[in-house]
């Protein structure tokens, strides 16, 4: 389908691929993934335009390759009177037009030939693209991905996740030889990415996503590609295999790094020997056998381990506050209703200690992200809140709490600091090099922008933190970052949020919203749920085990006990199988 060989490509001001090669073949469906800012999307747009782009190295795609691509950006036109069946089947029932309009014509048209070469033309593009059994697939799908109800539906009607999967349908059933995907799980509450998960595994052509879902990391794929550090590299296989198989090379690398670290200092107790000796004895066999000494420490720095895959740097964030509150209401909801069109939410009631840590969740639509707003509004008089309280809010709308056209050194001294210095030093904790300081915010990824705001709600020093959806574009590392540092923050969190693992992770309780009202749930009620539903119980369990296992092996290895590690990265692998 694809073969990249020794791609390189630069922005002005960044490099991003040296020299990287891949391949994808028929029916493999492939997991892109690396962490943010490292160039994933701008290949994905070179693959689909390759004419636009400066590169060195090869690229081929088959001359016959039909792709199908949904972006990570496309948006709900609400303005646009068109049904679920209408848009899913655009390209269908333009076919069916034409022939249609060519037969008409046939009727009473003297020259028939150029008429008849149209009509084949026409008919063949239609079944191409499945146009026969179109009607029959696309209810198929819509099954499947639990959105048969909706064919008669107006676009317009559509939650933005149930619109996310009416696109990948649509892209779907036109029968591509590759399906290119860019995040297409942002923002997807759990039941619409149970059926995104359903709709990948049912396709039967060749597919290239984007994600850092885990969700669909461990359920979907058999190839991943890596892209990290300007290298990539790919592995044919599971996701939690790769995992597994970076954890052993870290193990083994580590253990040889150390071992480099002892020779190199005792090649340097012995060079700085034979440079004393040799500034009081000027023979040249002293000066030799120095140059010789030094030669050697050259080889083992040189041989130093570099390993991009393995040594991948994971942002360090933290939220401190200025004010912790004692245990204390920090937030009051009385008798709160909201509608647009519809009732969203009625006679809404809760209250949020100040250290509380609380996952709102609920279907796409469901009134979420307006509650949000308008506790951190605060002028609602259903909404209390503590005068004591500093909020902070995230939004999944990166360009209302970041200013797109301003650089990222701008966004910092907005915030209150006074030197480049001092925003280099505190950035470059949370992942950043100097060279982003001076782009704009707008240039930066889906993710470099949400740790971005991550960056500025921390130097805020909040005691009241209200997320939505937090994890949305992260990559992995910066998602388990991310959970260290909600664990680990001593006031309130209010956060939106479909991943399932950064909610058991590290939230007390959920709210849950069901029939236009919110209801507290337990955690051990919410994973029951969750499990009945969309997991089979002993996976998860395996999962958990999965886990403690690998916070046993990282321990080991900042204890540099080797021993203990490779003992446990073995039970590792007995569980993994299990999986």
């Amino acid at each position: 389908m694809i073969k990249i060989d020794n791609l390189s490509y630069s922005f002005p001001q960044k490099e991003l691929y040296n020299k990287i090669s891949f391949t994808l073949e028929e029916g493999q469906h492939c997991a892109f993934i690396g962490t943010s800012g490292s160039g994933k999307s701008t290949l994905i747009d070179i693959l689909m335009d390759p004419d636009r782009y400066m590169f060195e190295g090869k690229l081929e795609i088959s001359s016959n390759c039909r792709i199908g691509y949904v972006s990570q950006f496309s948006q709900l036109d609400k303005t646009k009177e068109i049904t679920v069946f209408e848009y899913i089947g655009e390209e269908f029932i333009k076919l069916q037009n034409e022939i249609t309009s060519i037969c008409t014509e046939m009727e009473t048209a003297s020259d028939i030939d150029s008429l008849l070469e149209k009509y084949q033309q026409a008919l063949d593009a239609f079944q191409a693209i499945g146009g026969e059994d179109f009607e029959s697939n696309m209810n198929k799908q819509l099954t499947l991905a639990n959105l048969s109800r909706h064919e008669g539906l107006p676009v317009s009607k559509l939650s933005g996740g149930e619109f996310k999967l009416i696109q990948v349908i649509k892209e779907m059933l036109t029968g591509p030889d590759l399906m290119i995907m860019d995040e297409p799980d942002v923002f997807l509450d759990f039941e619409n990415l149970n059926s995104l998960k359903n709709l990948i595994n049912s396709h039967k052509g060749s597919m290239l996503v984007i994600t850092h879902n885990r969700y669909l990391l461990n359920h979907c794929f058999n190839k991943i590609i890596h892209l990290e550090n300007k290298l990539l590299q790919e592995f044919n296989g599971r996701y939690i295999d790769y995992n597994f198989s970076l954890l052993q090379s870290k193990i083994e690398l580590q253990e040889l790094a150390a071992a480099d670290t002892e020779e190199i200092k005792r090649n340097e107790l012995i060079i700085d020997k034979l440079r004393s000796v040799a500034t009081i004895h000027t023979e040249a066999s002293r000066g030799k056998s120095l140059n010789a000494r030094i030669k050697i420490q050259e080889r083992l720095e040189a041989r130093r381990i570099k390993a991009p895959f393995v040594d991948i740097k994971q942002p360090e964030i933290s939220f401190d506050t200025d004010n912790k509150l004692e245990e204390t209401i920090a937030l009051s909801v009385k008798d709160y209703s909201v509608a647009f069109d519809d009732t969203l939410l009625e006679n809404v009631n809760f209250e949020l200690k100040s250290t509380d840590k609380v996952a709102l969740i609920g279907s796409n639509g469901t009134g979420k992200t307006t509650l949000l707003r308008e506790i951190f509004k605060n002028n609602h008089n259903s909404i209390e809140i503590n005068e004591n309280v500093k909020m902070a809010f995230l939004s999944q709308l990166q360009g209302e709490m970041l200013n797109e056209s301003d650089t990222v050194l701008e966004e910092f001294f907005h915030v209150g600091f006074k030197t480049n210095d001092e925003i280099r030093l505190y950035l470059s904790s949370y992942g950043f090099d100097e060279e982003v300081l001076p782009q704009k915010v707008g240039a930066l990824s889906g993710g470099e922008k949400n740790i971005l705001q991550i960056a500025k709600i921390s130097a805020g020093k909040a005691n009241l933190l209200l997320l939505d959806e937090p994890t949305s574009h992260l990559d992995t590392y910066s998602q388990i970052a991310l959970e260290k540092a909600i664990e680990n923050y001593n006031g309130a969190i209010l956060m939106i949020s479909h991943d399932f693992y950064s909610i058991v992770n590290c939230m007390d309780y959920v709210l849950i919203i069901e029939d236009k009202t919110i209801r507290k749930m337990s955690m051990r009620k919410f994973r029951k749920m969750t499990y009945a539903n969309h997991f089979d119980r002993d996976y998860l369990e395996i999962e958990q085990k999965k886990k403690a296992l690998e916070t046993k092996i990282e321990l080991a290895l900042k204890d540099t006990d080797f021993e203990l590690a490779k003992i446990l990265s073995e039970e590792l692998e007995e569980l993994i199988k299990l999986l």
